[in-house]
């Protein structure tokens, strides 16, 4: 699990996540196919985001240097993570690619997401979404996979709720500069625990 130790279970419990972790086992267990996989998802994540009373506190923390991405769940075999993204005022990306589907499960706070197409061997600007707590949005290169993501909220915390299709902070991506040119990074994770879950997935 990255290395990063695990907490124990806070006061309460963990049992939102829980299921939702357990509901995309189900679901992987039961097919491979992308856009049904994003369709099916997209519903369980819209579920875990209604509500903002589940996520400890440990993993709603910003950094004033960066944003910040926390693992909440790696699955054993890799097939799919789950991160906490916290974002302080006025922080953003850079402009980057995925390489694997995911979905984004707005929380708290609004995320600004700016889309890029190539173009003549440079990239384009081709709109933006607005994220509103609730929204989810989804990434693959099947769908669209470059983006720059930005904290709508201008003296505020905004957290989103990130589901892939592999371990994120282990993939090899890159960033971009409107050239077009990639320059490859690996995000890896906060340092911070990971929670222990109580979800019976062997």
């Amino acid at each position: 699990m990255s290395g990063l130790g695990q907490i124990e279970r806070p006061e309460g419990g963990l049992a939102k996540l829980e299921a939702f972790v357990r509901a995309i086992d189900d679901l992987l267990d039961r097919t491979a196919d992308e856009q049904a996989i994003l369709a099916e998802a997209r519903t369980h994540l819209a579920e875990l985001v209604s509500v903002d009373d589940w996520l400890p506190e440990i993993y709603a923390q910003p950094n004033p240097g960066r944003y910040q991405q926390y693992l909440l769940y790696l699955d054993p075999a890799a097939r799919f993570s789950v991160v906490s993204f916290v974002w302080g005022p006025g922080q953003a990306t850079p402009i980057h690619d995925h390489r694997v589907w995911g979905l984004v499960g707005m929380l708290r706070g609004a995320e600004i997401a700016e889309r890029y197409e190539p173009h003549g061997g440079s990239l384009r600007p081709v709109g933006s979404d607005r994220l509103e707590v609730g929204d989810v949005d989804a990434v693959s290169p099947g769908v669209g996979d470059v983006h720059r993501v930005s904290n709508a909220v201008a003296d505020g915390i905004s957290i989103s709720i990130h589901l892939y299709g592999a371990d994120i902070g282990a993939v090899e991506r890159a960033t971009y500069d409107l050239s077009g040119t990639p320059k490859p990074f690996v995000s890896g994770y906060a340092d911070a625990p990971v929670p222990i879950l109580n979800i019976g997935i062997a």
